[in-house]
This record gives structure tokens, sequence and C-alpha cells, in this order.
């Protein structure tokens, strides 16, 4: 299997709280709380060491609260290659309540200094050119941390792909619009980020495809759309192609987009075909939102949910301008 970089720029501990129903401003009583570290390129990390492959997680840390990532990166087995940075890592609240309504609160994150950011990028560099040790792909996930904008989330993207790296990323708002414009190989924006991007309302399905297509033709190799329920639309030289999960009460659905992003990855570089490609992917995604946490390929009916997952190519031109 491959070796992959994972990059959490603003990684947290994620404290998760079960609780029948949240009320605002009385006291309420937990079913259970569990405190993770988190961030999606960790969660990424996850899933890409169980599906076998070998992991190198980054990013940046507060030094004075690095205790938990550790214990986590040594039990998962990765190359743990974080910057320390002063302070403490951001402590992230997750409230699900049994109606599964997920309630987040985030905090800012740990302010990155122009000495530390560029830390990062010469560290980068060097791993580039280290044939022992460069990625065969990197994945960069989540938010910013203060004193990291979206100019230098291209920055890092244009580095990368400079270097003959390729980059996937999962983040939203003004960072995703910075890392499309520097040309990633893959994106994963949900609807309503893809709607931002397009610059209106994607209300139906054709919509959707309609702006996912123009998401390739833009020069991402990869557009990879998330709907929830309404499955899932993947974009590239292959074709299009979309997937409809199936249908699961919901716990939590924190980790089914980066369930998503990692098996995607694991497939397209294991050369699949398409159609198990995001049969895997779209199946495992699934299995996380019956649980707190990322899919686990390990659950023992884990070959009913492929089988259950809906798999088809979308007629008409393909993203090529070729007929599917």
């Amino acid at each position: 299997m491959a070796r992959i970089l994972t990059l959490t720029l603003n990684p947290a501990l994620d404290l998760s709280v079960a609780l029948a129903k949240l009320v605002p401003g009385e006291v309420n009583r937990t079913h259970e709380t569990h405190l993770e570290a988190a961030g999606k390129g960790v969660n990424v990390a996850r899933v890409l060491v169980t599906l076998g492959h070998e992991v190198c997680v980054s990013g940046f840390l507060g030094a004075d609260n690095d205790g938990p990532f550790l214990r986590a990166f040594e039990a998962l087995g990765v190359e743990d290659a974080f910057l320390r940075v002063p302070g403490e890592t951001r402590i992230n609240a997750k409230l699900a309540e049994a109606d599964g309504r997920v309630t987040d609160i985030n905090g800012p994150g740990t302010a990155i200094d122009a000495e530390a950011w560029q830390r990062l990028l010469a560290w980068l560099e060097a791993l580039a050119v280290d044939s022992r040790r460069r990625p065969a792909a990197v994945v960069v996930a989540g938010s910013l941390p203060p004193g990291v904008g979206p100019a230098d989330l291209a920055e890092l993207v244009t580095r990368l792909r400079g270097a003959d790296l390729p980059v996937w990323v999962d983040t939203s708002g003004e960072a995703l619009e910075a890392a499309i414009a520097a040309g990633p190989t893959a994106v994963k924006p949900n609807e309503h980020e893809l709607a931002a991007w397009a610059g209106h309302d994607l209300t139906s399905e054709a919509a959707r495809l309609e702006a996912a297509r123009r998401l390739h033709a833009a020069g991402i190799e990869e557009a990879l759309i998330s709907a929830g329920p309404d499955g899932v639309l993947w974009i590239s030289r292959r074709g299009a192609w979309q997937a409809l999960p199936p249908r699961l009460a919901v716990a939590s659905t924190v980790g089914a987009g980066d369930t998503l992003v990692a098996a995607m990855l694991h497939g397209v570089l294991d050369g699949q075909a398409p159609e198990p490609v995001l049969r895997l992917a779209t199946a495992l995604s699934a299995e996380s939102v019956r649980h707190v946490g990322v899919g686990d390929a390990r659950a023992t009916d884990f070959p009913q949910l492929q089988q259950q997952t809906r798999v088809h190519r979308l007629g008409g031109l393909d993203a090529g301008g070729e007929l599917a």
C-alpha cells in the first residue's frame, strides 16, 4: 500500500457528548462523553491506516496539551510529524442528541506565526525530495488556524503541486475557493459548499451535477461532492458517477466526510475501477453515521452495506466530453 501524508493545520481535541435532548440555559445530563484527538486530517489518517496504508500526520499542535495526540498516534501506528507551537490545541465540543441533531461548538485554534508557517513549508519541501519518505499523496483537511489565511493555503497547494505531489483538499469557505484556484488534484465540497463556489443555489440533482462538472472543468481532476442521504457525485477522467448510500439511522455525521475522502483516495491510488472505488467509499462513509467516529470497514455487516449501496454511471456527456 501507499505512503500518505495528512496535513491538519487546525487540529482539535473533540469532546463528544451524547444526551437525550439539549435544553439551553438548563443543566443537561449526558449519556456518554468522550475526549479524542481529532481534526479532519487525523480522521482521514485513521481510515487510511485501517485500509492498509503507511501514514504520516503533520500540521500544528499546541505543545502544552499534545499528550492525547501522542497516545492516539502511537495506538494508530502513524508517524507523528506535527510541528509543536506554543500554547494549547483547541477543544471542540460536539453535542449529539437522540434525534440525530448535532451541535458543534468549535474554538478558533492556536495562532500560527510566520516563523512556524515557514517551518512547515521548509519541512514539506525537504520531504518532497526525500526518495525514502516522499508520500504518494497529500491530504490537506480541515479549517485554517488564526494566522494562516486562504492565500497561505493556496501557496501550500501550489508548492505541493509544483513538487508533482497529488493533493487532496477538504475545507470550506474562502479557504476552499483559494484552494480550488490553486489547482489541487481533488476537492470534496458538500452540496452547500459547492453551491457557494458555484455562486447560486443547487436546488436539483441536475444543477448539482452541472456545478460538479464545472468544478472538474476548472482543473480539478477528482471532483467529489458529498450530499448526505442524496449520495455522492464523482466527476473525473473516468466519467460522471453517482452513488446512493443505504438508509441508516444517524447517530452522528461527524467523520463521514473524512471517511469518504480517505476511502476514495485509497481506491484511486490502488488503481481500482470507478464502480468499486465509489461503492466502498460511499458504504464506508454511511457506516460511520451509525456511531461517533470514522467508518469501520471491519464492521460485521459491512459487506451487506456495500451491496446495498447503489452506484451508476450518469448518462449524457461525461466529464471529458465523450459519451458515457
